[in-house]
């Protein structure tokens, strides 16, 4: 075993558990140290389980008793809008804070199952709304590459906490970018799978598919071991697909360059970029091109995107709106007030205008990956603001209209439904984390992970993961 197990990667620490040269207790002991050194520096994992995760540990089969897929005893974090059955989860909101859950979520049964345990609650904003993680029960969380920045949202926590090593995988949610933007500041893997693709539920809306599960890692072997724990269908959830034949652990192993991608540094211009940041991610996305692959400037038709976008996430919120009486809705933050109002005030003819562009969308988009197999673009506009910043303003003179089209680069993936990896791209001049998006075609989990690994081959970070949180460096 490594003299300091919190470095080992994912896979690497699973295959010490399978082979029987390290314990979960081990680990679980190395994760809860690692956990103290670093906590008041980045506040990613305000809520602990050390109990419950021994009691775990204690019901575990033997090694030998595990097969393709399982954990087999890896402490891992869940993001804090998930239920895990006898521990605080508070969805960041002073509404629930005190809120025990007698109930995992069908996502926490199915990690356990697989051998995952659940050591901590990562921190996220209120009703994960946002992509800057704060909020009124635990505060901010800070990103450990300048804990003067954020860590993004609403997976902050979780991708906070794999940079700094308190875990070795987190599991993440994206509605619109809430996983992919954290992993792009905090300089880890997040995947944006297919909707069915990680099994939802049982409690909210079941036939809504804007927002998804996934996981997150260090790199993209870990990510994609995370997701094969998570993978397969649920009856209790109607959209959750079988797994698929291939794992993808498998899919990354024996990953061949892509034939042809296609590099865009802003989506024909449908949001403005940092210049080094779009510069970062065109080097990353090229780095394929020593591999065989082509890299052509291309980018699909995107017309009505952003109101496409807009009119799903405010169906999301309008079905929030129905389980928050009058006087919660006063207790929270004004963005999802807000947000809250766009949805119920959408009409019949604004809905229905909405389906007709996203099937437009969805066409014009698996039309172009039959021709380019993958489309790079950045994971985000900026390299991570200040902490203090609520949400993003102004970039180079255009005004964002709401608090999260800052982050609208991310919103294709989920108008379109199909699978999106951020994988880190390389480091600003000031040495902030860049994260690269790679769309592929639905359900093509396996082809966005294999260009994705291929990419951390050739452009490998000058940093090793993890790192030590620092203030004030940028």
């Amino acid at each position: 075993m490594s003299d300091d197990p919190v470095r080992l990667s994912a896979t690497a620490a699973v295959a010490e558990l399978r082979a029987g040269t390290v314990s979960p207790t081990e680990l679980l002991d190395a994760a809860l140290d690692r956990i103290e050194a670093v906590e008041p520096a980045i506040n990613a994992l305000p809520t602990r389980c050390e109990a419950r995760a021994r009691e775990a540990i204690a019901r575990l089969p033997p090694p030998a008793r595990t097969g393709p897929g399982h954990l087999a005893g890896l402490p891992i974090a869940i993001k804090d809008v998930t239920p895990v059955a006898g521990v605080r989860t508070t969805y960041g909101s002073q509404l629930y804070a005190d809120h025990v859950p007698d109930r995992s979520g069908a996502l926490v049964e199915r990690l356990e199952h697989n051998g995952a345990v659940v050591i901590a609650k990562s921190n996220t904003p209120e009703l994960g709304a946002g992509a800057n993680t704060f909020n009124d029960v635990f505060g901010a969380t800070h990103n450990p590459w300048d804990t003067t920045r954020t860590a993004g949202g609403s997976s902050g926590g979780s991708a906070a906490a794999l940079a700094a090593g308190e875990v070795w995988l987190a599991h993440g949610s994206d509605l619109g970018g809430s996983l992919r933007t954290p992993a792009a500041f905090c300089g880890v893997v997040g995947l944006r799978p297919s909707p069915g693709r990680v099994v939802r539920g049982p409690e909210g809306e079941l036939f809504g598919d804007a927002g998804v599960h996934g996981p997150m890692g260090r790199t993209v072997a870990d990510a994609a071991l995370f997701l094969d724990a998570m993978v397969g269908r649920d009856v209790r959830d109607p959209l959750s697909l079988d797994a698929p034949a291939t794992s993808s652990a498998e899919a990354v192993r024996t990953a061949e360059p892509p034939a042809r991608i296609a590099f865009t540094p802003d989506l024909r211009g449908f949001t403005p970029v940092d210049a080094e940041v779009a510069a970062v991610c065109e080097r990353a996305a090229r780095s394929l091109e020593g591999l065989g692959t082509v890299v052509e400037p291309a980018c699909p038709d995107l017309t009505d995107l952003y109101s496409v976008y807009h009119a799903l996430r405010g169906r999301v919120y309008a079905d929030l709106g129905q389980t928050l009486s009058h006087a919660d809705r006063e207790v929270v933050k004004e963005e999802i007030r807000w947000n809250i109002d766009v949805g119920e005030r959408a009409s019949g003819a604004e809905l229905a205008a909405a389906r007709a562009g996203r099937a437009r969308l969805y066409r014009e988009v698996v039309a172009f990956l039959s021709q380019y197999e993958v489309l790079a673009f950045p994971a985000a506009v900026v390299p991570a603001p200040p902490v203090t910043t609520r949400f993003l303003e102004e970039l180079d003179g255009h005004r964002f209209s709401t608090y999260i089209d800052w982050v609208q680069i991310t919103f294709l993936s989920t108008v379109v439904a199909c699978p999106t990896v951020v994988v880190p791209a390389g480091l600003t001049q000031s040495g902030l984390p860049v994260g690269l998006q790679l769309l592929g075609p639905p359900r093509g989990e396996a082809a966005v992970l294999a260009a994705a690994a291929l990419v951390e081959q050739q452009v490998g970070l000058p940093v090793s993961l993890p790192i030590e949180p620092r203030a004030g460096r940028h």
